[in-house]
């Protein structure tokens, strides 16, 4: 089996391509060969078979992963049970001020992909609230109401040392 790792993920405007990138420069810093790369540029098994293990993250929509990310796990499902796989997301409620409270119930927003391959690690990251990047007018507007009423606000609010903790934290758990 390869010792090369795959650190996948599905991104609407870009926060979590951004995680995922430095996930994977830090893991290559560490003397891991990693690929970056988008799940919709995994197209086969074959694909997944160069890997010895998966890092695979999305950003959260309505408390889910994003649809296409689901379904990548749902069509790989074999193959990521088969190696070291973990998993992560990228959401604004962990950049709400009282972050912490809502830490555990975040968590669960991975329970449908703990149901279908069992993550060795899970990160849970914050991310970016750029309101001119929300395409609907309609969640426009909330986004604008909760910025103005202090629930959030408008910014990068990635931690780049947790996330590059978290990607050191992998390195034992990926490589065998």
């Amino acid at each position: 089996m390869s010792n090369k790792i795959l650190v996948t993920y599905a991104s609407r405007t870009g926060s979590t391509a951004g995680v995922a990138e430095a996930i994977g420069k830090t893991l290559a810093e560490g003397g891991a060969q990693v690929e970056v790369r988008p799940m919709q540029d995994i197209k086969s098994a074959q694909d997944l078979a160069a890997y010895g293990a998966v890092v695979a993250g999305s950003a959260i929509r309505a408390a889910q992963w994003l649809p296409e990310a689901m379904q990548f796990v749902r069509t790989y499902r074999a193959e990521l049970a088969g190696k070291p796989f973990a998993a992560f997301l990228v959401c604004m409620t962990l950049a709400m001020p009282s972050a912490d409270k809502y830490r555990a119930g975040v968590a669960e927003w991975l329970a449908p992909v703990r149901a279908l391959v069992r993550p060795v690690s899970e990160g849970l990251f914050a991310g970016i609230l750029d309101i001119s990047q929300v395409s609907s007018l309609g969640d426009k507007l909330k986004f604008r109401l909760s910025v103005a009423f202090g629930v959030w606000s408008e910014g990068d609010h990635r931690d780049w040392n947790a996330i590059r903790a978290w990607a050191e934290s992998l390195r034992p758990l990926l490589i065998r």
